[in-house]
């Protein structure tokens, strides 16, 4: 799944035009409905273009502790092929956070058959030193990695079906006899046909290395 030390990819394609999968992934409240990696996130101001920077706060709430950060992402609708990226730099202070700071991508590509093959890539610095470097190389990019295709598979199925992502909790993973079910088995990994050296950061638009998060 997941090799080590490695920027994490998760690739989907999804029957549904473009223009609902960025609506569904650009509006924050829709956003932290269906990623598993959020529980909240709202901008912190409006945002004054489509093409400027935008910032928001993001929580994410544990059984005890919610964890809370901040950051700046930045959407471009103007790609090659009709294709749109999304650019994102985050952090937080919170050491009980498994994440200390990242940044990623979104990439849509929309396909000749109206569906959208939506992807991510990032890579993030964990805390704890190298006791969490440690932690991280064992099992959390891995956990990482599958939140993360997890909730695109329950992403997937809000935009073919219409079934509101709540009906997917968490615990549905254990439903085992629900084959309609999210499921991160059901993306990729890694770009097909991707060549050896291929990091996930590669597919990266020109716009993640000017975001700053102070």
């Amino acid at each position: 799944m997941v090799r080590k030390n490695r920027a994490l990819y998760v690739e989907t394609t999804v029957r549904a035009d473009i223009d609902e999968i960025w609506r569904l992934t650009q509006t924050p409240q829709l956003h932290s409905r269906w990623d598993l990696r959020f529980s909240l996130i709202a901008p912190e101001a409006e945002q004054s273009a489509d093409d400027s920077p935008s910032r928001f706060r993001y929580e994410r709430r544990l059984p005890f502790h919610t964890i809370r950060g901040t950051g700046v992402s930045l959407g471009e609708r103007t790609g090659a092929r009709g294709a749109r990226t999304s650019a994102l730099v985050f952090s937080t202070r919170d050491p009980l956070s498994p994440l200390a700071s990242g940044r990623g991508y979104w990439r849509y590509l929309p396909n000749a058959d109206g569906s959208t093959t939506f992807t991510t890539g990032y890579d993030y610095v964990p805390f704890a030193g190298r006791a969490g470097a440690l932690l991280d190389r064992i099992v959390l990019r891995r956990v990482v990695w599958w939140m993360t295709a997890w909730s695109f598979d329950r992403l997937r199925i809000w935009a073919e079906t219409g079934t509101p992502p709540e009906s997917w909790p968490i615990a549905s993973v254990a439903a085992f006899w629900r084959a309609e079910r999210p499921k991160a088995s059901r993306c990729r990994s890694r770009p097909a046909r991707a060549a050896r050296d291929h990091d996930a950061m590669s597919d990266a638009p020109a716009s993640l290395a000017g975001l700053v998060h102070e």
